[in-house]
């Protein structure tokens, strides 16, 4: 298999911040420990919410549900294992890797760059 698609043996590490929308509907395509619901990735948190909220009809549509979309929705990392991994676990890869010097009890986007 070509070394690039066989990360396996390569250690884990943080690569974005990513938000799991939990709405019990399988997807393809999602990280590989994401059986159902969806992931938007971005540079930030709030960029990723920016992102969701194009999949609705209006920005207006999407604050009227923001509460309970939020409510669904659980903040993380994606990892270079195509992982989706919550804030606490993303800290101690990051800080296992040395993406941080310090390690926090949970990982913000602002720890990394």
């Amino acid at each position: 298999m070509n070394d690039f698609l066989n990360n396996e043996s390569k250690p884990e590490y943080i690569i974005c911040a990513a938000i799991w929308f939990k709405d019990d509907k399988q997807r393809e395509h999602q990280p590989k420990n994401i059986a159902n619901g969806f992931v938007i990735c971005g540079r930030r948190h709030h960029n990723c919410y920016a992102t969701a909220s194009l999949l609705y009809k209006s920005i207006d549509e999407f604050c009227e549900q923001y509460s309970e979309v939020k409510r669904n929705a659980i903040q993380g990392f994606l990892t270079s294992k195509d992982r989706f991994v919550e804030r606490s676990e993303a800290s101690e890869i990051a800080f296992n890797q040395k993406q941080i010097e310090s390690k926090p009890k949970i990982l913000f986007s602002e720890h990394l760059y």
